[in-house]
Parts: C-alpha cells; sequence; structure tokens
C-alpha cells in the first residue's frame, strides 16, 4: 500500500493507502458522524486521499445536525416504501430543527399511520443498516430507478438543482446510497442522493415524526401535490427533549391562538389568505407602535411622506421590479387602456419625490418616512398568521445622501434600529449580512463589492455576531438584517438596511454638488419593524402576550369589591385618564374573584380594587398580574406607580 501524507488537527501524518477518513479520525459514528477533507464534507467509510487536510464533523455541529437529519429522512422512506409499496418517492432534505420527505400516495398521511411509520424506523435505527455510498451513471440510474418518477426528473436536472433538490443530484457526478443488512451485506433500500451520511442507522441518537401535510412537488402548484411528513433528529435525546420543551413553549405562544384569546386581530374568510384585520385592543397596540415609532423618527431628522397603492406599470419596469420580482406581485389591473399594480415595494415612488425638483448636496442627507402599505403575492402554503401576509404596513425609510456620507449614515441608521428595538423588548441580536445573486442583480460587479464591503465594515463595528448569507441580497443592493432572539431564543429577522447604487442610476436621480456638477445620490433602503404585522406577531410570542403596560391595550381595571364601590372607582378611572392611563372599570354583574379571574386571563397589568375601608381612606388595594397584591395604598400614589411604569417602559 502507498503511504499517503495528510494533515490532521494541524500536524502532518503518513497514513496507509485506503485507510478512511473515519479510521484516521479515530471516529466512532456516534460522536463524529463525517468527515471535511479540504473543505468537502466526506462519509467516513470514503479513503482518505494524498494531501487531504482533515476535520472531524461532530454529530453536534450544524453540518453534522444536517447529516444526521437526511440519514433520519432516508430511514424513513424506507419505512414508508416498505408498509406503503406503492408509495413513490420525492425529496427529503434536512431542513432547520428536522427533516421531511415528501411521498406521492393514494391517501394523506393518517396519525396512526405516522405511529407505524416510526416504530418500522425505530426497528432499522437497531438493525444498524449500513450507508454504502456507489457512484452511477446517469443512464444507470435511470434504469435503477425505472420505477420512482420524480427521481427520474430529478436525474435531468443533474447541476441545475434547487437547494432542497440539490441533496439529491447537487453533486458533479450522481450517487446511489445503498443501505446495507450490516450482517449480510444484502441491500435493504436505495436512493438517488449527493450524500453524505451517517456510517450506519445507529448513529441516529434520536427522532420523532412531527406531522404531515400536502406540499407540490418542486413548490409549483402546477404539479401534483405530495403528502409530506416532517420529522426532527438530534445528536442526543437531552438535546431533542430540549428542542421539543421548546415546541411546547411556542405553542403556548402561538400569535394566531393568542391573539383570538386576547381579542386583538383576526383572518376573517371573506377578505382571503394573508389579510388581517386588527382589533379595538390589537388596534390601540399598532398605534402606541406607530405613535412611538413616529416620535423616534422626527427626532432623527426624518421627513413623512405618502404614497398611494396602486401604479401604472412603467414605474416597475423603470424599477426593475417586473423583471425581477413579478411573482411576488398581485396581478394588474387593466383601467383606461393602462395596466395598474398593487405596489409591492414603497421605494419607486420615494424615488419620485426625490426626483420631483431640484436636489442640492445641502439637502442631503435626505431621510424619507413613511407607513406604507404594500402587497405581495406569498403562496398559500407560506402564509402564516401575522409574520407572512399578503398585505402589510413597512415603517418604510429611504436615506439618500451622498458617497462620501454613506459609511457615517449606515453606522448611525444601524445604532438607531438597534436601540429602537431594545426599547420594544428585544435585546440579543446578531447580523446577517446578504450578498449578491448571482444571476438576479442590477448594476456593476465594482458597485456591489464597494456597497457590500461597506455594510461589512459598519456591521463589525457594532461588535455583534455576523452571519453571512451568500445569494440572499435583492436585485438592487446587498443587506444587513438584523436578526433578534425572542424570550425563548428563536431568531426573528427584524430590520434591514440595504445600499443601493442602483435605482438612483435606474430612476436618474441626481443632486447639484458645492463645485456645481450634477452627482447621482447614493440610496439606503431601511425598514425597522420589517413590517408592523410581522413585528407586532413577534411581540406577542416574546412576551407571551403579557404586553409591558406601555403596549398593553387596556393597562389597569378597576374592580369593585361590590356594586356599591363602582361610583368610587369611576372617580378613580377618570384621575387615571387624566394622566394618560388606558383604564376600564368593571362594572359587571360578576362576582369580584371572577373579575379578578377575568384581568388575569386578558393580561392586564394592574388592577385597583375598593370596599369600604380604601373608600373611607382615600385608598385603593393596588394588584398586580402575578396575583401580588398591596392594600391600602393611597389613589395618587397607585397612579402615580402606574404612570411610571409607562413611561419608563418597564415589565411588571
Amino acid at each position: 500500500m502507498p503511504e499517503l501524507r495528510i494533515t490532521l488537527a494541524g500536524a502532518e501524518r503518513v497514513v496507509a493507502g485506503g485507510t478512511t477518513y473515519g479510521e484516521a479520525l479515530g471516529a466512532d459514528g456516534r460522536s463524529v458522524v463525517a468527515a471535511r477533507a479540504n473543505g468537502e464534507l466526506k462519509d467516513l467509510a470514503a479513503a482518505v486521499a494524498d494531501g487531504d487536510v482533515i476535520e472531524p464533523v461532530e454529530a453536534g455541529s450544524a453540518d453534522g445536525r444536517a447529516i444526521v437529519r437526511h440519514s433520519t429522512a432516508h430511514v424513513m422512506a424506507q419505512a414508508v416504501q416498505e408498509i406503503f409499496p406503492e408509495a413513490r418517492l420525492g425529496i427529503g432534505p434536512p431542513v432547520e430543527n428536522g427533516f421531511y420527505y415528501d411521498f406521492d400516495v393514494k391517501n394523506p398521511f393518517t396519525p396512526e399511520d405516522l405511529k407505524r411509520i416510526e416504530k418500522r424506523m425505530r426497528e432499522i435505527v437497531k438493525q444498524g443498516q449500513l450507508f454504502a455510498r456507489r457512484p452511477v451513471t446517469d443512464e444507470a440510474a435511470r434504469q435503477e430507478l425505472a420505477a420512482e418518477p420524480y427521481k427520474l426528473e430529478l436525474i435531468g436536472l443533474k447541476g441545475g438543482a434547487a437547494d432542497e433538490e440539490s441533496v439529491e443530484v447537487g453533486g458533479g457526478e450522481l450517487t446511489i446510497y445503498d443501505n446495507l443488512d450490516p450482517k449480510t451485506g444484502e441491500l435493504c433500500w436505495k436512493d438517488l442522493c449527493r450524500g453524505p451520511h451517517v456510517p450506519t442507522t445507529r448513529s441516529i441518537p434520536a427522532f420523532k415524526l412531527m406531522r404531515s401535510g400536502g406540499a407540490y412537488w418542486r413548490g409549483s402548484e402546477k404539479n401534483p401535490q405530495l403528502q409530506r411528513i416532517y420529522g426532527t433528529a438530534w445528536e442526543s435525546r437531552e438535546k431533542q427533549d430540549e428542542y421539543l420543551h421548546l415546541l411546547e413553549e411556542a405553542e403556548k405562544r402561538d400569535h394566531r391562538k393568542l391573539g383570538a384569546e386576547l381579542d386583538l386581530f383576526s383572518f376573517p374568510d371573506e377578505l382571503g389568505s394573508g389579510l388581517p384585520v386588527f382589533h379595538p385592543k390589537g388596534g390601540v397596540i399598532r398605534k402606541i407602535m406607530e405613535d412611538y415609532s413616529r416620535r423616534r423618527h422626527e427626532e432623527a431628522g426624518y421627513s413623512f411622506v405618502n404614497t398611494p397603492h396602486i401604479t401604472k406599470d412603467n414605474l416597475y419596469k423603470v424599477s426593475g421590479h417586473l423583471d425581477w420580482y413579478a411573482d411576488g406581485m398581485f396581478p394588474p389591473m387593466e383601467l383606461e387602456g393602462a395596466k395598474y399594480y398593487l405596489k409591492p415595494m414603497n421605494c419607486p415612488m420615494h424615488n419620485l419625490i426625490f426626483r420631483a425638483r431640484g436636489r442640492s448636496y445641502r439637502e442631503l442627507p435626505l431621510r424619507m418616512f413613511e407607513f406604507g402599505t404594500v402587497y405581495r403575492y406569498e403562496k398559500s402554503g407560506v402564509v402564516h398568521g401575522l409574520t407572512r401576509v399578503r398585505g402589510l404596513t413597512q415603517d418604510d425609510a429611504h436615506i439618500y445622501c451622498t458617497r462620501e456620507q454613506m459609511r457615517e449614515e449606515l453606522a448611525s441608521l444601524l445604532r438607531f434600529v438597534l436601540d429602537l428595538l431594545r426599547d420594544y423588548g428585544l435585546s440579543d441580536f446578531y447580523l446577517e449580512l446578504s450578498t449578491k445573486d448571482p444571476v438576479k442583480f442590477v448594476g456593476t460587479d465594482e458597485d456591489w463589492e464597494e456597497a457590500t464591503q461597506t455594510l461589512r465594515e459598519v456591521a463589525e463595528s457594532e461588535n455583534l455576531e455576523l452571519v453571512l448569507d451568500p445569494g440572499g441580497a435583492a436585485f438592487y443592493g446587498p443587506k444587513i438584517s438584523v436578526q433578534a432572539r425572542d424570550a425563548i431564543g428563536r431568531s426573528w429577522q427584524m430590520s434591514t438596511i440595504q445600499l443601493d447604487f442602483n435605482l438612483p442610476q435606474r430612476f436618474e436621480l441626481e443632486y447639484q454638488s458645492a463645485d456645481g456638477s450634477r452627482q447621482r445620490p447614493v440610496m439606503i433602503h431601511r425598514a425597522l419593524f420589517g413590517s408592523i404585522e410581522r413585528f407586532f406577531g413577534v411581540l406577542v410570542e416574546h412576551y407571551a402576550g403579557v404586553f409591558p403596560p406601555w403596549l398593553a391595550p387596556v393597562q389597569a381595571v378597576c374592580i369593585p369589591i361590590a356594586e356599591a364601590h363602582a361610583p368610587y372607582l369611576q372617580d378613580v378611572a377618570k384621575k387615571a385618564r387624566e394622566r394618560g392611563v388606558r383604564i376600564e372599570v368593571d362594572a359587571s354583574d360578576d362576582r369580584m374573584q371572577k373579575k379578578i379571574r377575568n384581568a388575569q386571563k386578558a393580561k392586564v397589568p394592574f388592577m385597583l380594587l375598593a370596599g369600604d375601608e380604601d373608600i373611607a381612606g382615600g385608598a385603593v388595594s393596588f394588584r398586580f398580574r402575578n396575583g401580588e397584591q398591596r392594600n391600602g395604598i393611597p389613589v395618587d400614589q397607585a397612579i402615580d406607580e402606574i404612570v411610571e411604569a409607562i413611561e419608563r417602559r418597564v415589565q411588571v
């Protein structure tokens, strides 16, 4: 056997030819499930090559989890085809926190079916079947998979597959993974797959099937609807238990459920999917959010503008949206010989405001701001409560500045965004930098490089974690996204800041510089909330509906111990309202304890109770929603405490 030189843990080693990555790493297939050789993921059973720089891929790493989950998807597909032999295979990629596999079956899967499938999966895992990689030619793959029409279609896509399809055919050659009996070596099952996989099914420590539902093949409504089974898999049972506990907590916090319970918003069928209406209490919260945002923008020197909801199509031809974003727009309306579109973005209209008259360098930076409602055609399968809607209102700003002002303006913007998000109770952030899509972009490579590097430097200056999102930018420029972690650790995309050299050129925007020459401004796109609807939904889940007093739709409830005490509390409420407190008096026929329970269920921050002794002493019993109560508090003192909590924006 020839000797091979490899690098492991920074040190050069000599190994015999035929040594596998697993042998070189001393991997057990449990804590280490794959290898990374020269940056490329490899099966532990694959042979090392001369010159390889090798690193272990641990099961708990991002790549390790993806491999465990992808392998679990194979085990699930094997179980499905053993129980339902007529099932045809779609795709089965790993996804965030789990995996799925699509199947063409006669009938949708039932909960009982999922139990049978999971039971068979556990038997396959216990058996310890080997994952064996086997390169095949296109023609051989077609012959072996002749009974799998969706796999045949993927073979024809080789090299041009979408992200989720690339787990099947994304490599330079086609490969099939055989699941082999560990004792006899006989073939148990096989699938078209790029890999890599864990060494054996015993390398899958923990998994659980979650649910099933319909999904169109390759995400297109023009294609057949398949049945998708979702599951989760982890590097240990402890990690899986943590995740399942998180799901239980997330279910309690689901903004759709809390929105109905707290009477905040609803989604009438008569309006259509993704079009919410806000009820009076939800409207109060929304108004507070908007009013506070307006005040902060005024203090930061923004000019308020307003634009219509529809426009002729030429505006979006000029902007490029009809070339690059048409799939996300509602169909046009024909009127008076022209085509009109519901606007999906505010930026082209803000450009028209900038262009409406001559501009001087003395006006820059010019900061325009609008609560602009836009409409985006989201596929029905991705519409989700308030966090993914079809009609949304953005707190949308566009800043026009010189190139010399660009860096400081971006830094100032990012600080402004982070400070405002902190005011709403979010404090755990990281930043994501989205770079140019190699296909969908306008402008020069030089402009993109300058814009991307500038955003990178500004993001790094905040000393927050910076994560790259290659190819995730809009077609007109790179962006920074502020990602916020909520009270239970989930990440949400919040604010976006995009740097744009291209739209000013497409709209021929100019300003007169100090030397009298005509110059092109730089444009910065910024949505602080992302959308009010999405931010509202995130806040509901972050606080689990227990809003801090400044955001609570009802900040205090007065509860008389008996009907005779109600007039006294009406006077207390009048005093509180004069101080700006949103307060109600519960004069219903319910008993006092029921009124207290109702206020707690509505998550009202403060309750003011009064009986004979309180009235005699000009006081109230001051009760908090956690059950704590202080008796005999003077009315003015109680109101002062409520007002202070509101003004300080603290949680109680």
